[in-house]
């Protein structure tokens, strides 16, 4: 394996809300002198040299992706192990699964985590494949979108982390583990034999580490399973925020829509809410999943620059702190601008979600909670929004099935989505810790999510999350020992209480 040692001391998150002090960035990549799998193997070999230095030296590590998430869940003031060149990728046989795995070996891909969302969309459409589920944008790595519970709004499919079935996890300067569930096996002692690894079949490590933001260890690759390239028929179009459209958001019931295509369950339905131009209606993005076929237009950005698949933070920076006065004027200004409606779009799940940047400074909370509170909770926004505000932004509504993940955010059945994109500014905070209060005040139960800035404390973890939090913890002692447990810690993970070191 190449390293690269930086020799830089600061780092900044994609989103530029926060700036990351550190001892190092090293940039790894993968020795090209021999086969695929034998740079994959010594990949792990130096990883684990790495880690050999990290505890003789007492310093922290920490994997980094794209650099996604909003807060530092994912970062550390040590070493910062830059991921991005690990990118290889190896499908499966049927002498590489296991006897009693149940799915389809042509569909199983695995993956090493530098590789970006992007990256194997593209690469499985040359293979006739498709991911199941992605987020609403498509820059972040496959392991830093599973580890934080990237959700999209697939919601008859889930989160990302729903399609990872194997995990390679590397915990000390010694031992590397390849997990998967025990009711689920999928790989062969063959292949793990190929990638050098110890198997761990056992349903309760696997679950809690699908969601566990960077701190069970180094994870090198991921077994994924695809499905058959599909294309997404999309449309976005205002509807009346009214009685039938919140009868939608709290059942998923479509029996009696008024949206394209009827009572169609749809692959993705989405409600994004200006709360300065509510009479106007809300606009809702719905997609429905069609066979695939090479006739078709694909999908074309808007005038301003803007994929049929994009959400309010790719757009939400340009906005300014603007005096209260201006604020409705400003909002809906950059909204009627740049998340237009739009007719039958179509596009594979690549196409349509197609996003890997963002634009300008954007802060971002998302909350987690059943759908039998979407009403409730959609009101105590804008009640707040006339005491605590004028919010500088919008409210966005997605949903996800729930998730297998121990920590996931989408732990409810199903889960709605609260998205508050925002401006980076000292007000959007306030209106946050408002909104966070208020949703305690009123016994509203809810998550947060884990990429994105959040109220926790370790109070309201334990209230969230209870014996599954212990579950989670209980996990991280089997998998790292005392001293993988401190170089995989952050300050993070010790401010909310679930940290050793």
């Amino acid at each position: 394996m190449k390293i690269v040692k930086t020799g830089t001391h600061s780092w900044e998150n994609r989103h530029e809300t926060f700036m990351q002090p550190l001892i190092d960035l090293y940039d790894l990549e993968n020795d090209q002198g021999g086969t695929p799998l034998e740079g994959y193997n010594d990949t792990t070999k130096g990883i684990q040299a790495i880690l050999a230095d990290a505890i003789k030296n007492n310093t922290s590590v920490r994997a980094l992706g794209s650099g996604w998430s909003f807060t530092p869940i994912a970062a550390t003031n040590g070493i910062m192990l830059n991921t991005k060149l690990l990118n290889s990728l190896f499908p499966m046989s049927a002498a590489s699964t296991a006897p009693a795995y149940t799915g389809d070996p042509a569909k199983l891909l695995f993956v090493q985590s530098g590789n970006g969302i992007w990256e194997m969309e593209a690469w499985l459409q040359k293979a006739g494949l498709s991911l199941k589920g992605c987020g609403a944008s498509n820059g972040q790595t496959v392991a830093g979108a599973m580890s934080t519970g990237t959700h999209g709004s697939a919601f008859n499919f889930g989160a990302t982390q729903e399609y990872v079935v194997g995990i390679h996890l590397i915990v000390s300067p010694t031992r590397h583990v390849y997990l998967e569930r025990k009711s689920y096996p999928v790989a062969s002692a063959a292949f793990v034999a190929d990638i050098q690894a110890e198997l761990v079949r056992d349903d309760d490590l696997f679950n809690a580490t699908l969601v566990s933001f960077g701190s069970f260890g180094f994870i090198h690759g991921l077994m994924i399973e695809t499905e058959t390239n599909y294309l997404l028929e999309a449309y976005r179009l205002r509807l009346p925020m009214d009685a039938s459209l919140l009868h939608i958001m709290q059942t998923l019931d479509f029996s009696n829509s008024n949206l394209p295509c009827g009572k169609e369950v749809p692959y993705h339905f989405s409600v994004l809410v200006n709360p300065y131009d509510i009479d106007k209606g809300a606009f809702v993005t719905v997609m429905y999943k069609r066979p695939y076929t090479t006739a078709y237009q694909p999908p074309k950005n808007n005038n301003a620059g803007i994929g049929p698949g994009d959400d309010a933070p790719v757009f939400i920076g340009t906005l300014t702190q603007a005096l209260p006065s201006l604020v409705p004027t400003v909002v809906t200004k950059l909204i009627d601008s740049n998340y237009a409606p739009y007719d039958k779009q179509l596009g594979t799940l690549g196409q349509i979600f197609d996003n890997t940047d963002t634009r300008g400074k954007v802060l971002s909370t998302a909350l987690g909670f059943s759908l039998d509170q979407v009403a409730k909770v959609y009101q105590l926004v804008l009640d707040l929004n006339k005491t605590k505000g004028p919010f500088v932004g919008v409210l966005s509504f997605r949903f996800a099935k729930q998730s297998k993940g121990t920590l996931a955010f989408t732990r409810y059945d199903p889960t709605c989505v609260l998205e508050l994109d925002s401006v980076f500014s000292p007000e959007t905070y306030d209106f946050y810790n408002a909104f966070w209060d208020a949703l305690d005040q009123a016994n509203i139960p809810h998550t947060f999510h884990w990429g994105k800035i959040s109220g926790w404390t370790p109070e309201k973890m334990q209230k969230a999350y209870g014996s599954n939090l212990d579950a989670w913890i209980s996990a991280r002692n089997t998998l790292l020992d005392k001293t993988g447990q401190a170089i995989f810690t952050n300050d993070l993970m010790k401010q909310w209480g679930i940290g050793n070191g």
